[in-house]
């Protein structure tokens, strides 16, 4: 709760990484981190036991899913690593979520993908990078590195836009993103080249357009470490936050402009989510900051990458 308090936990097989509601059958689903092989859907609110679902063979998940407007499918992001192609994995969700097909990312290393406002299209960030099971998390392409941010047609798998980042960008892997309230994609990015090197780490799309990536001052930059690790959008504020755990900052921008709003020095802060005018953050360490800035801390607890935000979804 925004006071703090823990109302539910889920055991599950390894660590997860990203969560994702359904506001219609009020059901959410935690996907494994990568390269991991299950997903985890559970009632937040009422009594029946989760479920854990495998990810099918020569597939493993990335991390992150959406469900569709109406609830009925889910779609997550997978690695067919035998290929080292990216998959979008459809699931019915009425049919205790029977895979039910696939389509193409359309580049290798998908993550986080969202269903943009119109209900039809899925945006999708491909990293650019290949991992095969076999290796773990190792990265086997980091020399010939395609990033590249898509929008395919949910329905028939139909690829609508394709934006790859220059050639001098090309190690810049994009991982994570949100919707802001005009409907743009802000995008969050991992370096994978030099230290030194500092290039721009947060993005905007919006559909039709070139890819925008957002210029910030140089103490703030070089403050996330060439990593991004979450993007978080507050629709009701007209603001976005990336964070950094990697350089234990985070970072308020106004979605507008484009302008830092402010920064924050927090060791290992990752998970976002918007709340009221502001955000709440979670580190590693275990704490949470709420939006007045208060930290909070459960003994019992520390937090992974990603928060959400579940009321926010249903308004």
């Amino acid at each position: 709760t925004d006071a703090g308090a823990i109302l539910k936990t889920i055991d599950l097989p390894d660590r997860g990484h990203d969560v994702t509601f359904d506001p219609v059958f009020r059901r959410s689903v935690v996907f494994a981190r990568q390269p991991g092989t299950f997903m985890v859907v559970f009632d937040h609110a009422g009594d029946a036991p989760p479920v854990t679902i495998a990810s099918t063979q020569g597939r493993h998940f990335f991390g992150h899913g959406v469900f569709s407007r109406g609830g009925r499918l889910l779609y997550a992001t997978e690695n067919d690593f035998d290929q080292a192609a990216g998959m979008v994995g459809v699931y019915d969700a009425t049919d205790g979520f029977r895979r039910i097909g696939e389509f193409p990312t359309h580049g290798v290393g998908p993550h986080e993908l969202l269903l943009m406002p119109d209900g039809n299209t899925l945006a999708v960030c491909n990293g650019g990078i290949e991992t095969h099971p076999d290796f773990g998390a190792a990265k086997l392409n980091i020399a010939t590195m395609e990033p590249s941010f898509v929008l395919i047609d949910r329905r028939s798998g139909d690829l609508v836009e394709k934006h790859v980042l220059p050639r001098e960008w090309h190690k810049l892997s994009i991982r994570h993103m949100d919707l802001d309230e005009d409907g743009a994609v802000w995008f969050g990015c991992q370096h994978e080249g030099p230290a030194m090197e500092r290039p721009a780490l947060v993005g905007r799309a919006v559909p039709g357009e070139p890819l925008e990536m957002i210029e910030m001052p140089d103490e703030v930059l070089s403050g996330f470490r060439n990593y991004i690790g979450s993007v978080a959008a507050n629709r009701q504020a007209g603001t976005v936050a990336v964070s950094s755990p990697q350089g234990n900052q985070w970072a308020v921008i106004d979605a507008a402009t484009g302008k830092v709003l402010g920064t924050e020095r927090l060791v290992e802060v990752c998970g976002l989510a918007p709340a009221g005018p502001g955000f709440v953050a979670t580190t590693g360490g275990g704490l949470v900051r709420a939006p007045d800035g208060t930290l909070r801390e459960n003994a019992a607890y520390v937090w992974d990458n990603h928060l959400l935000r579940i009321e926010a979804l249903e308004g």
